[in-house]
C-alpha cells in the first residue's frame, strides 16, 4: 500500500504550474523474452532518444521509401566493404532495397577481395606497423590483410577491364565489366556487391576513381601502355538522369565524403544548369560520426542542403534523419529491419535502362543560357 501520497494530492503552486506536453510519453524500456531484431528497433522506437531515436527514425524513413517505390540510392565513404560490408549491400540489391551506388574506389577494390575468395583478417589497432610491413601485412585499423591479396586483386581486376583498352568509360561501365567478369568466373555474387549489382544491372558510381588502387591500377596499365578513359563528367550527367527519371528519390549515405555531395549535386544540376522540373530529393539517411560546426560537407545536416536545393524542404521533417553512429553498427541494424519488415521489390536494371533515361533527360532540359558563343 502506498503511504505516500501528498506527490500526487499536493495543490500545485500557481508559479510551478506546467502546461502539458502533446508529444507521446517515454516509457520504462523492456525487452520480450527471445527478443528479436524488429523487438528492438520497436524499443528504439518507444524511447525515441538521442541516437535510438534516430535509428528508429532511419529504419521507418527506409521503409517508407521502398513502400513507396522511390528509387533507392547508396553511398559508401569510409572503409565499409574491408569489414565485410558487401555481402550485405548484394544481400539488399538481391531483395530490389538498393537500385544504384555511388562508392569510394576504395570501396569498390576491396570489395574484390571478397568475391574472389581472398581473406581479410581480425587485427588489431595496437600493433607494432613497422613489424607489420615488414611481414607484408596491410592494416586497416583492425583489420589486416596482405600484400599478396592486393597483387592478386590487381591482377584480377586488369585481366577483367583487358579487353576493353582504348574505350572511354563511364566508372559506373567499369565496374559492370569487373561485377560481370565475376560472374563469368563463377564468382558467388552473394560475398561481393560488385559482382550482385552487375547482376541485377545496379550502377556502381565512383566520385573520385584516381583515388583508390582502381586508378592505381588504371595508372600502372597505362604506364604500361594499356589506355582505358574514364569519363566522370558523363558519370555526373548520368546520375542526374537517374535522379530524373525516378517518381521518388531517396538515399542512404554511409560516412559522407565525396560520395554524398556526388549524390546530393543532383539536384543543383536539374534545377540550375539544367533547367529540369526537380524540387530535391525526398527521402534522406545520413549516418556519420562528422559534426556540422566544422564545415564540412560529411557533417553537413539535410536542413543546409535545402538551401542547396539538395533536399525538398516539404519533406524535410518527415523523411530526413542524420544518425550520429558508427555505420558498421547501425547499417546491419536498419537493413535486417527493412528486409525484415517488407517484401522483395522488383530490381529497377538502372545500368540497362540508362540510355532510356538519358534520352529523357536530354528532352527535360532547358539549358541555363550562359554559354559563351562559338
Amino acid at each position: 500500500m502506498n503511504k505516500r501520497k501528498n506527490w500526487k494530492t499536493m495543490k500545485i503552486p500557481a508559479r510551478c504550474k506546467s502546461e502539458k506536453i502533446p508529444t507521446p510519453k517515454i516509457p520504462a524500456l523492456s525487452l520480450p523474452k527471445n527478443p528479436k531484431l524488429k523487438d528492438l528497433v520497436d524499443l528504439y522506437t518507444q524511447t525515441g532518444s538521442y541516437q535510438a531515436g534516430r535509428l528508429a527514425t532511419a529504419c521507418k524513413i527506409y521503409q517508407t521509401m521502398l513502400e513507396k517505390n522511390a528509387t533507392v540510392g547508396l553511398t559508401l565513404a569510409g572503409a565499409m566493404t574491408p569489414t565485410g560490408m558487401g555481402g550485405l549491400i548484394a544481400q539488399m540489391i538481391e531483395a530490389g532495397m538498393i537500385d544504384w551506388i555511388i562508392a569510394t574506389g576504395a570501396n569498390v577494390f576491396h570489395d574484390l577481395h571478397y568475391a574472389l575468395n581472398l581473406n581479410l583478417h581480425k587485427g588489431h589497432f595496437l600493433v607494432d606497423d613497422a613489424a607489420l610491413r615488414k611481414r607484408g601485412i596491410d592494416r586497416i585499423y583492425d583489420i589486416f590483410l596482405t600484400e599478396e591479396i592486393m597483387l592478386r586483386t590487381d591482377v584480377y581486376f586488369l585481366e577483367a577491364i583487358w579487353p576493353h583498352r582504348g574505350k572511354f568509360l563511364t566508372t559506373a561501365a567499369l565496374h559492370n565489366i569487373v561485377g560481370k567478369a565475376l560472374l563469368e568466373d563463377g564468382m558467388d555474387p552473394k560475398l561481393s556487391m560488385v559482382a550482385m549489382a552487375a547482376k541485377y544491372d545496379v550502377p556502381i558510381y565512383t566520385s573520385s576513381p584516381g583515388d583508390s588502387e582502381v586508378g592505381l591500377n588504371l595508372a600502372f596499365a597505362r604506364m604500361g601502355g594499356f589506355n582505358l578513359h574514364l569519363d566522370p563528367i558523363q558519370d555526373v550527367i548520368e546520375t542526374a538522369a537517374i535522379v530524373n527519371a525516378a517518381a521518388k528519390n531517396g538515399v542512404v549515405i554511409v560516412g559522407g565524403g565525396s560520395p554524398k555531395n556526388f549524390y546530393l549535386q543532383t539536384q543543383p544540376l536539374l534545377q540550375t544548369q539544367l533547367g529540369a522540373k526537380s524540387s530535391g530529393h525526398d527521402y534522406d539517411i545520413q549516418i556519420t560520426v562528422d559534426a556540422p560546426h566544422w564545415g564540412g560537407l560529411s557533417g553537413a545536416t539535410p536542413d543546409e542542403a535545402v538551401s542547396w536545393g539538395k533536399i525538398n524542404p516539404d519533406e524535410i521533417m518527415e523523411s530526413s534523419v542524420v544518425l550520429y553512429s558508427d555505420a558498421t553498427i547501425v547499417v546491419p541494424i536498419i537493413f535486417g529491419h527493412v528486409l525484415g519488415a517488407c517484401a522483395k521489390r522488383k530490381q529497377k536494371h538502372l545500368f540497362k535502362n540508362l540510355p532510356e533515361m538519358m534520352r529523357k533527360l536530354k528532352k527535360d532540359t532547358h539549358l541555363l543560357p550562359v554559354l559563351p558563343k562559338s
